[in-house]
């Protein structure tokens, strides 16, 4: 985090009073840019929260398809990046993998830019975005009870440490079936807090993470879906809306996406059948169920 000096302003009736101004400081979310490297080799830049960097990169290299498996990623480590005072800045990070996967790397062309707001944007087309899966969504039976689902964005938001100092960050969260909280990341790029879930995940050796739900505090973007599939997660929820190439992706592969999940009340998009119609818990009315 950092501090920022700031003034908050109260407009009375359209106008700046003496007693509606006043300065103090103010807590902000750290955006910095994050190089990463394969085998070397500069392959994509992210502006992210600073923390968790090694998750981060093990993670968009799994929902990029270079990291496929436990072999293909065998280092992680910080590289010189010098700032303006001399100083280690930790904002370079080079992955060691296999040739296999280097080879793969070499053939994605990202274009090196990125921002915190666009996690598959770097890709040379839209074809490379259609990354295949090596996990089957298809054989997942996991089955979500709609109380333990309509919970999880309040157990999310109960645990987001960055968002109540800054109000700036996104939060994913990995939970398993009954809604027990696996891993928690926050970052201001809502695909930076999912990698950095699923880096965690691979660097633990839990993938792939069938029987889980990755909840999000933002909407269901299509990257977000693909993630969630190159991880072999079987249900994906957002507080917000998804888009429609979201919805089309988990059509087709199989993934259960919920939106709009606040209060007592979501939306099923796709998938509806890890969701039993009636609760064990809470008596609750899912909105919109329907079967892709």
């Amino acid at each position: 985090m950092s501090k920022k000096r700031v003034r908050r302003v109260r407009a009375v009736a359209h106008h700046l009073t003496e007693a509606s101004a006043r300065h103090h400081e103010e807590q902000v979310a750290v955006e910095e840019p994050l190089e990463m490297r394969v085998g070397g080799e500069q392959y994509a830049v992210t502006m992210r929260t600073p923390g968790d960097d090694f998750d981060l990169v093990a993670g968009f290299l799994v929902g990029d398809g270079v990291v496929r498996g436990a072999s293909d990623l065998m280092s992680l480590r910080y590289c010189a990046g010098v700032g303006p005072d001399g100083l280690q800045t930790y904002n370079v990070v080079d992955a060691g993998v296999s040739p296999a996967a280097l080879d793969l790397a070499r053939s994605r062309e990202r274009r090196v830019e990125g921002t915190s707001a666009c996690g598959v944007c770097g890709l040379a087309s839209l074809d490379a975005v259609a990354t295949i899966s090596s996990h089957d969504l298809a054989a997942d039976t996991t089955r979500v009870d709609p109380g333990v689902l309509a919970g999880l964005p309040d157990a999310l938001r109960e645990r987001q440490k960055d968002f109540d100092r800054t109000g700036g960050v996104h939060a994913a969260g990995l939970f398993d079936a009954d809604g027990t909280l696996l891993c928690l990341r926050e970052d201001v790029g809502r695909h930076n807090a999912v990698d950095k879930v699923v880096g965690w995940a691979h660097r633990e050796g839990r993938l792939p993470l069938g029987g889980t739900v990755l909840q999000v505090s933002g909407r269901a973007s299509f990257e977000l879906a693909q993630k969630a599939v190159m991880a072999g997660i079987p249900v994906l929820a957002a507080v917000g809306a998804p888009s429609s190439l979201a919805v089309d992706l988990a059509r087709r592969s199989d993934l259960t996406l919920v939106g709009f999940s606040r209060g007592d009340r979501f939306t099923v998009y796709a998938g509806a059948d890890r969701v039993p119609e009636t609760t064990t818990g809470t008596a609750l009315s899912p909105v919109g169920a329907a079967r892709p």
